[in-house]
């Protein structure tokens, strides 16, 4: 490709909206354009390198057996309500304005209504089906560039087995592929356990990359390898020991004390002899929730605990249910459901809220005072804790999910009713897993990981070109025939190279340009160095050059290759 004739609009300057690196240099480099809040345009440099991310993809995912369809993003309403999902997805799905279509979000639903009647006999499981399409999903905030928004490209695949032995094949057939897929396209990653949330289903894990830019927070030990999402981590935390001997119950007026840090400082009080309270709603039941001083809910483990669908108390609700409001509120006389998290289990002589405006009570004993409670890991893990496995210190930091895999069971194909006739002839649900990659988001962590201050750093393995061959002083007819020469013998030689053959464009401003765009190899060709008959080579991740003899020039690039 002529840079003379190519689409690829750079920009000098950094776009106000963009603050990640990958945004920016998605946008500097003409990768893609916004149309709208997290709707984006790619353009031809961007989109030839999600078209290399796909070929990766089809092909770890043709190695273990995948057959790949091509589905609808429009589809009928009453399917996704036979697994009440929308529901469960709320206002992320779009909905066509006569509301009998939505564009969908994921394609659970179609692979298994595809499946039903096709897949009649254990004689046609296993199955593996994927296909690469457009999803859209309204997100409320769309941010990041392309890591999070409203229209994105997905590798979406769904296994169909017999049994559940079967499934644990497929799921770590997938597992493999997974591996293959990001470690050929040169992204560092790790695995995380994880929840499956509006997808359903058991064994989940989730393929990450560290990133600030990251939408999850992820738990991770550097010595043993641990690693979890937030949303299910655990850590050695200790429980509160139980003193020798409970005091009674009293009352004491905290005047304006809303916070466990208030109440501490005002009772002069460590903040592990506290117990917050935070009011949830599930089916319109009030749970009272308790955790240990100024440990966090962990609402993803909350609904693991009670069910999904949970949702924090409305303010104006919180003194009709208990009545006090927020900071006043405890579980001493609360006529409800009430949960703790493991830390306050036998707890005594404890702090908690009235259910009084501006009132607390001393001398809670967990054992006496609140028999009902059942206790679950509920909090969210913090830094510096200890590792389950190891006891060494967790680091917590951001990621980006690159992918998804887990268990579905039987929740579609019993929604739907895709049945198999087993070999005595009985008939069962189809077993299925569901496996997701963000194609579009391969891209972007690759960004994340590989650029520096000029602009990107590929590798050979997703770059859009092999080469980039800048023509200097292209007004003189030996440098354009010399670049002409090389440009044409690279491409018959089956590489892709970009050729900056602009007469006016001064060297600097092609040199940044290149670097900027970031290929492998940088091809030069100027005065001094031709009538040597030599060219020089530069490579861009390490900045190394190299004067080659146009005799040598071509061996040089099969070992470069």
């Amino acid at each position: 490709m002529k840079l003379s004739k190519a689409f690829i609009p750079t920009l000098k300057e950094v776009p106000a909206d963009a603050v990640i690196p990958s945004h920016i240099l998605m946008l500097r480099t003409g990768m893609v354009r916004m149309l709208s809040a997290g709707i984006y345009s790619f353009l031809p440099l961007g989109y030839k390198v999600l078209k290399k991310i796909e070929n990766i993809i089809r092909e770890e995912m043709d190695a273990i057996g995948g057959q790949e369809f091509h589905l609808p993003g429009l589809n009928p309403r009453e399917i996704w309500e036979q697994t009440n999902r929308v529901e469960a997805f709320g206002d992320t799905m779009f909905h066509v304005k006569n509301r009998d279509y939505v564009l969908a979000p994921t394609h659970e639903e179609i692979m298994t209504y595809h499946a039903k009647g096709a897949l009649k006999s254990y004689k046609e499981l296993p199955q593996i089906w994927y296909q690469i399409q457009t999803k859209f999903r309204n997100e409320p905030r769309p941010r990041s560039g392309i890591i999070r928004g409203r229209q994105f490209l997905m590798k979406d695949s769904y296994s169909f087995d017999s049994s559940l032995e079967n499934l644990d094949k497929s799921y770590d057939l997938h597992a493999r592929a997974y591996r293959n897929i990001f470690e050929r396209c040169g992204i560092k990653f790790f695995v995380v356990g994880a929840s499956s949330g509006a997808m359903g289903g058991s064994k989940s894990e989730e393929f990450m990359v560290k990133s600030d830019a990251g939408e999850d927070t992820v738990a991770y030990c550097e010595k043993c390898g641990y690693a979890a999402n937030v949303e299910v981590a655990q850590s050695i935390s200790a429980d509160i020991a139980r003193n020798a001997e409970s005091k009674e119950l009293y009352e004491i007026s905290t005047p304006n004390i809303k916070s466990i840090d208030e109440l501490c400082g005002f009772l002069n009080i460590s903040e592990t002899e506290c117990a917050k309270s935070r009011i949830y709603v599930l089916d319109g039941v009030p749970i009272l929730v308790l955790m240990l001083g100024n440990d966090e809910v962990n609402e993803i483990k909350l609904e693991a605990a009670v069910g999904s669908g949970v949702r924090p108390a409305h303010p104006e609700e919180l003194k009709e249910i208990t009545g006090a409001d927020a900071g006043s509120i405890g579980p001493v006389g609360f006529k409800g459901r009430i949960i703790a998290d493991k830390r306050l289990k036998n707890a005594n002589n404890m702090f908690s809220g009235a259910n009084k405006n501006d009132y607390h009570i001393g001398g809670i004993d967990f054992d006496r005072d609140v028999k009902s409670a059942d206790f679950f890991d509920l909090r969210t893990v913090q830094p510096g804790e200890k590792c389950t496995r190891c006891s060494a210190k967790l680091d917590v930091f951001k990621a980006i999910e690159l992918g998804h895999i887990f268990k579905l069971g039987t929740k579609y194909t019993e929604a739907l009713g895709a049945n198999f006739l087993d070999e005595s002839g009985k008939d069962h649900p189809i077993i299925m897993g569901s496996y997701g990659i963000g194609v579009d988001r391969v891209l972007a962590c690759y960004l994340e990981q590989n650029h520096d201050d000029k602009g990107i750093v590929w590798d050979f393995r997703l770059a859009p070109f092999h080469f980039h061959l800048i023509g200097l002083n292209m007004k003189k007819p030996e440098i354009v025939q010399a670049c002409n020469d090389i440009y044409f013998n690279l491409r018959q030689m089956s590489y892709d190279v970009i050729f900056d053959d602009r007469i006016d464009a001064q060297a600097g401003f092609k040199f940044n340009d290149a670097d900027l765009l970031g290929m492998p190899v940088q091809i030069i060709v100027g005065d001094k160095n031709l009538q040597e008959k030599c060219v020089e080579i530069k490579i861009r991740k390490t900045g190394e050059r190299y004067k080659i003899s146009l005799e040598e020039f071509y061996i040089k690039v099969k070992e470069l290759i």
